[in-house]
């Protein structure tokens, strides 16, 4: 004895229920994740501790015991070092980020904007302390 009614194939049934279970953990991950705000900032520090590890790394060009050590031994040293540690970070960042270097005796890279995302790093060396911020443009 037969029905009139159509009935539906199981594997339809189950297709159909793989396919919401898949969409539902998509929007889940979609609506449920932080926002670009959490994630550059993460990426930004990324980049300053990178910059950072780099140059602490790094030989001096004339005296100390690292590039960082150098710029902080005094302020004719900084003055001496700055552009060269301009460029040695410029080359060192992706084109689309910004910086700012602070020592005690001076600051390098441009200006800091107010109210934008910041990244950053300091190093302590034997003469003082070294902090990068980095922002994006």
């Amino acid at each position: 004895m037969r029905s009139d009614r159509a009935q539906a194939s199981i594997t339809v049934v189950e297709t159909g229920l793989g396919v919401l279970l898949v969409l539902s953990l998509l929007f889940t991950f979609a609506l449920g994740s932080s926002g670009d705000v959490d994630r550059s900032q993460a990426q930004l520090d990324i980049y300053a501790t990178d910059a950072m590890t780099l140059l602490s790394a790094e030989a001096p060009r004339h005296q100390d015991q690292t590039r960082l050590a150098e710029v902080t031994a005094s302020q004719a040293a900084f003055d001496r070092e700055r552009d060269e540690l301009v460029r040695r970070i410029d080359r060192t960042l992706p084109e689309h980020v910004m910086f700012r270097l602070e020592t005690e005796h001076g600051n390098a890279g441009q200006p800091m904007p107010d109210g934008v995302a910041t990244g950053e790093a300091t190093v302590l060396t034997a003469n003082g302390d070294v902090t990068l911020r980095v922002w994006y443009v």
